[in-house]
C-alpha cells in the first residue's frame, strides 16, 4: 500500500473521529473540556477562515481532497460529511440539507458544551 493511500485512510480515521468527538465529546465529564476546544477550533475553522476561503472551510477536507486527487478521485463535494454519507452509507442527500443539518448538530453540541463547561461551573 503506498503512502497517498495510508494517507487517505489516515484522514477518513481523523475525520470521523473528529466529527464523533465534535458530537458526543461532552456526554464524559473527562473529555468536556477537550470537547469544547475541539468544537472552538471547529468554528473558527468554520466561520475564521471561512471569511477568507469560504464559510464552513475545513482545512482536515482541503488536505484530504488533495490526496484523493492525487489519487484520481474527483468530483468531490464541498463537505466531507456529504461525502461520506454518499459513498459509505449510499445516501444521495442534497448537500443544502446536509450542510444544515451538519450545522444544527454542531451547534447543538457546541450549547449543550458551553453550558456543561462554562455555565453549569459557575
Amino acid at each position: 500500500m503506498n503512502l497517498l493511500k495510508l494517507a487517505d485512510i489516515f484522514f477518513e480515521i481523523l475525520h470521523l473521529s473528529l466529527i464523533g468527538f465534535n458530537l458526543m465529546g461532552w456526554l464524559f465529564k473527562s473529555t468536556r473540556r477537550a470537547n469544547l476546544y475541539t468544537l472552538g477550533a471547529t468554528f473558527l475553522s468554520w466561520f475564521g477562515l471561512g471569511l477568507f476561503y469560504g464559510i464552513g472551510y475545513c482545512p482536515l477536507t482541503d488536505w484530504h481532497w488533495q490526496i484523493k486527487s492525487k489519487l484520481g478521485i474527483t468530483n468531490l463535494p464541498n463537505s466531507y460529511i456529504t461525502y461520506f454519507l454518499e459513498n459509505w452509507l449510499g445516501l444521495h442527500i442534497q448537500p443544502q440539507i446536509v450542510d444544515i443539518a451538519t450545522f444544527a448538530f454542531f451547534f447543538f453540541s457546541l450549547c449543550v458544551s458551553v453550558y456543561l463547561n462554562i455555565i453549569r461551573k459557575k
